[in-house]
């Protein structure tokens, strides 16, 4: 059970694939815009209603750009979720009627637990995010720098609390629903806790090794990648990486921008500026590479290539260098390729990722979208490109992370889950 953008749910499709071969049956529920996605992976599929982009390309979703903090932001989006939630209720339930063991996403599991409960089903977490309060650093979806040992932990649990309000409300209902007895979102976690409820995380422990001060029941798995088979790109953009050097790709994924076009601009600036060709990913904030500023394709030029989806894992290895909003899916998926990147984080976890690809070498720095210029960009890209430094420590991390089997751990929690 996942909910969210396009990152939030693709890692599952690798994951439940996986567990397929293992022989277990096997169903993603998750918005219904993404099931091509689940279907191609080739397990079931459950829809839940809500379309992720359109809450996010509404006035409550175009309001997190006006919060300058990681904070700031967090709140908005408690706001925005606590309202959302129950509308996915229903479905949740009724996915669950035939299940046997629940996965949850970390965006899900305060209903998917209650549900869990209800139902006298086993559940375990599959989290993307390292949400456990911690120490060794501040909770990744405030973006923000350490707070020192005691405020980190602080600032975990105050997140914690965040998102237990946000789930307070529809858990309750659903417990009366359910027949079980009154009991808070923040007293069910601590009861969660309290057992070590299993969570495995879908990130390598060379990215973020597990915390020394985590509970029992809290393990790093290793990344789940998106399945696909034989992945292809479209013929006209073979034509252009053929044509030319190694291009530089520029992808914001699922996440909206303030002004589109004018970040289109400023991202053929600075690639132009340092003699580089480009690949602009519309994505959900709508890029383009069109020089002529009509965005319909035809003046993007024999240097920049405007494209919609494709396959990560066919284009990225190609590229001399990968420029993101530093999404978990995406970073993961940059890591794979063994390239160089410049993480342009927005908001929420973004930054926690930014700061861990600048910290294994793999990044010169991160250029922040909020302020982000096509001088500060171009800089940043011509040191990514240039200095082989990055480029190796990037091929070096892929060929590491090629040997790690990120399934395999969770698949053995789900046997004997099941097995009872």
């Amino acid at each position: 059970m996942t909910a969210g953008s396009r990152g939030d749910a693709a890692p599952y499709t690798g994951l439940g694939h996986g567990l397929a071969r293992g022989g277990h049956e096997v169903t993603v529920v998750t918005h219904a815009c993404f099931e091509p996605l689940v279907a191609a992976a080739g397990v079931g599929f459950h829809p839940l209603p809500l379309d992720p982009r359109a809450e996010l390309e509404s006035a409550r979703g175009r309001a997190l750009h006006r919060s300058a903090t990681g904070v700031g932001k967090m709140a908005r989006m408690v706001g925005m979720t606590r309202s959302l939630v129950g509308r996915m209720a229903d479905d949740l339930v009724a996915a669950a009627g035939s299940a046997d063991v629940l996965l949850l996403s970390s965006s899900l599991s305060p209903l998917g637990h209650t549900i869990a409960e209800g139902y006298g089903l086993p559940s375990m977490g599959v989290f993307l995010q390292p949400l456990a309060p911690t120490a060794e650093f501040a909770p990744p979806v405030i973006g923000t720098r350490s707070l020192g040992a005691v405020g980190n932990r602080l600032a975990g649990r105050a997140v914690n609390a965040a998102v237990d309000r946000i789930f307070a409300d529809t858990t309750r209902a659903l417990r009366a629903r359910l027949g079980l007895p009154p009991v808070g979102s923040r007293a069910s976690r601590r009861a969660r806790e309290r057992r070590d409820w299993q969570v495995h995380h879908g990130f390598s422990p060379l990215v973020v090794p597990r915390p020394g001060d985590w509970r029992p029941g809290l393990g790093v798995a290793g990344y789940w990648w998106p399945y696909d088979v034989a992945p292809r790109l479209p013929d006209a953009l073979e034509d252009f990486l053929d044509a030319g050097p190694a291009p530089v790709f520029f992808g914001l994924g699922s996440a909206t921008v303030p002004d589109a076009e004018r970040l289109g601009e400023e991202v053929v600036r600075a690639l132009r500026a340092a003699g580089l060709r480009g690949v602009v990913q519309r994505g959900w904030a709508g890029l383009s590479a069109d020089g002529d500023g009509d965005g319909d394709g035809d003046g993007d030029g024999e240097d920049m290539f405007t494209v919609d989806e494709v396959p990560h894992s066919a284009l990225f290895p190609r590229m001399a260098a990968v420029v993101h909003h530093a999404g978990a899916g995406t970073t993961a998926a940059a890591l794979r390729a063994g390239v160089p990147a410049v993480p342009v984080p927005i908001q929420f976890d973004e930054a926690f990722w930014a700061a861990r690809l600048v910290s294994l070498g793999v990044a010169p720095t991160a250029v922040p979208l909020r302020g982000l210029t096509a001088g500060a960009l171009g800089a940043a890209v011509t040191r990514a490109v240039a200095e082989p430094a990055y480029a190796r420590r990037a091929q070096e991390l892929a060929g590491r992370l090629r040997d790690e089997d990120g399934v395999g751990p969770v698949l053995t929690a789900v046997d004997r889950l099941a097995g009872g």
